[in-house]
């Protein structure tokens, strides 16, 4: 007899394989995911997240400098899931990593910030509702995104759901089913796609994050945010 897939994510991606060009000489050697900021690495502040949350399944995905992300790894328990010849963006990534991560909705999480305040990751597993929800992404207002260059990327309803625009900054962590990676044809894709037809079908939403978040993006970021860590902004009732 087939096994319903969860309706709650067990499951991580971490996203690790971007090139870090905006950090100029400082990924010149080594993968932005391994730049140090407070002193541990920007992937190993996400790992600290799933930690926290008590994901045990967790995937990170690499292409640029990926033996130093594989090496990094070694000894833990998360898998790596390499994209060669080509980098595969962030929707072709996910679903490259389908068959590690397993069945159902997923979280993803980016590695290039930092976050004070509620665990992002369980704030969204108890804000989850599968029966309405395609994916929910956890958002800040954009006067509180340290180290983000530009404005928001979407308006919150009052049921919850999102549309672009607005003053709202998608902070990198979400939950989403995956099930329409599937019928989208590119090999390389953002999550930008599959966002675009959850949303017509009305099933995108967001959260506000409660706490504080740094894009770590570029090396202001990196300054920007140990600021933020050693002095935590207040929390939004």
């Amino acid at each position: 007899m087939p096994v319903d897939p969860p309706r709650d994510p067990v499951a991580v991606m971490l996203f690790a394989a971007g090139f870090g060009t905006r950090m100029g000489a400082l990924t010149a050697d080594r993968p932005k995911p391994l730049i140090p900021v407070g002193g541990r690495a920007l992937l190993d502040h996400a790992l600290a997240l799933v930690d926290g949350a008590g994901v045990t399944t967790r995937v990170v995905n690499a292409h640029y400098k990926a033996d130093q992300i594989a090496a990094h790894l070694a000894g833990t328990n998360a898998a790596l899931s390499v994209e060669r010849p080509d980098i595969l963006d962030t929707g072709g990534g996910l679903r490259a990593a389908l068959p590690l991560l397993g069945p159902g909705p997923v979280f993803t999480l980016n590695t290039d910030a930092v976050w004070t305040g509620p665990n992002p990751l369980i704030a969204l597993r108890k804000a989850w509702a599968p029966a309405r929800m395609g994916s929910l992404l956890l958002l800040v207002p954009a006067d509180r995104a340290h180290g983000h260059d530009g404005g928001g990327d979407f308006a919150l309803a009052p049921d919850g759901r999102i549309e672009r625009g607005g003053d709202l900054v998608y902070t990198g962590a979400q939950i989403v089913d995956p099930a329409g990676l599937g019928s989208i044809r590119q090999t390389a894709f953002s999550l930008n796609r599959l966002w675009d037809r959850i949303a017509a079908d009305g099933r995108l939403f967001g959260a506000v994050h409660k706490g504080g978040w740094c894009d770590v993006g570029h090396p202001e970021g990196i300054h920007a945010a140990e600021a933020m860590l050693n002095h935590p902004p207040a929390p939004l009732p």
